[in-house]
């Protein structure tokens, strides 16, 4: 699979409009300063902060040919490479790829065989495989922690927030559950593949996500959008799913320029998709062709090693936060662990 060090795509061959330029210049620019400023704060190292922002289903080919300005300048501090999910095929760890599974490989690092999420149900998750919440409350002192979310599921069924079994009351705020409000987003049809109002959550989630982090800086948050899925399914490849990942990929710079604004922090912005898409026309997904199993990552880490560059999974993510936030993942809870960092400490 190819490795882009810097950008998705190549801007010159699909150019981006004067607007989207000027907000990837100003992207860069307010993450460059922040790293600068960051680097400039006296031999104490910087606090370390992490975010990481999950995009519902696009392929890596959609990403790297669509303009995405916000995420070449995350990737311009740090880079941009393809990546994998779906665990090795035919072998116990073979996962299917769809959205809940490859979240749950996110968070605890660990394949379907492990955590227990085989569909988006997720209705019964083997809490005995940490999430990178729990890891971060077990840290003393506990790790500041937030979620803005498309989907409610996400906090109550795969971090278990709040479930004895799953290690208690883990986020420390949240803002999900919108759709659930029928009244603020009317569901015309009631199904979310062929409503609008997941567009409208994902715009209230991308600003609420920017406020707090500002205002409150917390140590660890999970951003997690929807809508791109809903168009794919809708629509497949084409001209409506670029338009999506070009909304997207705004609510993305929101959140970028939210962080830069905060001074002596050393902040990890990391963009990564559940799953690929069908070959046929990318309607579809959950198997194990090639192209549902390739995701992406970009981050703006400037300690990416060996690893970012050969083609990591999923399962890496968990290891590579953890190694950015200097945190001590308990032995028996390493040991378990599918993925490997690739992000040095």
């Amino acid at each position: 699979m190819s490795v882009c060090p810097v950008s998705p795509h190549d801007t010159s061959a699909c150019p981006a409009s004067p607007s989207d330029k000027r907000l990837a210049v100003c992207a860069a620019l307010l993450l460059a300063a922040a790293s600068l400023l960051a680097g400039c704060s006296g031999n104490a190292r910087p606090v370390p902060k992490a975010v990481f922002i999950v995009v519902d289903g696009i392929p890596a080919d959609v990403v790297e040919s669509v303009p995405t300005p916000a995420i070449d300048a995350i990737a311009a501090q740090g880079g941009y490479t393809r990546a994998w999910l779906g665990g090795d095929t035919g072998s116990e760890t073979e996962s299917p790829t769809v959205s809940a599974v490859g979240y749950q490989s996110l968070i605890t690092g660990t394949w379907a065989n492990k955590h227990g999420v085989l569909d988006n149900e997720a209705g019964n998750p083997d809490y005995r495989y940490w999430d990178i919440f729990r890891i971060a409350k077990a840290q003393d002192p506990p790790l500041h922690t937030a979620i803005f979310s498309t989907w409610q599921d996400n906090r109550t069924k795969l971090v278990g927030d709040g479930l004895a079994s799953a290690g208690g009351h883990k986020i420390d705020y949240a803002y999900d559950g919108l759709e659930l409000d029928t009244s603020r987003f009317p569901h015309e049809g009631g199904d979310p593949e062929l409503d609008e109002y997941i567009a409208l959550i994902d715009d209230a989630v991308a600003l609420e996500a920017a406020r707090y982090l500002r205002a409150s800086g917390p140590d660890l948050s999970w951003v997690y959008l929807q809508y791109t899925d809903d168009v794919g399914h809708r629509f497949g490849d084409g001209p409506q799913m670029a338009a999506a990942v070009q909304a997207m990929d705004r609510r993305i710079a929101q959140i970028a320029r939210a962080v830069a604004e905060r001074s002596g922090e050393d902040w990890l912005i990391l963009v990564t998709t559940d799953h690929g898409r069908d070959d046929a026309d990318g309607r579809e997904h959950g198997g194990q062709s090639a192209r549902e199993r390739t995701i992406w990552i970009a981050t703006n880490s400037h300690r990416l090693n060996r690893r970012f560059k050969e083609n990591p999974a999923i399962v890496d993510i968990l290891p590579s936060i953890a190694a950015h936030l200097r945190i001590d993942i308990p032995v028996e809870v390493a040991a378990e662990l599918d993925g490997r960092p690739f992000i040095d400490p």
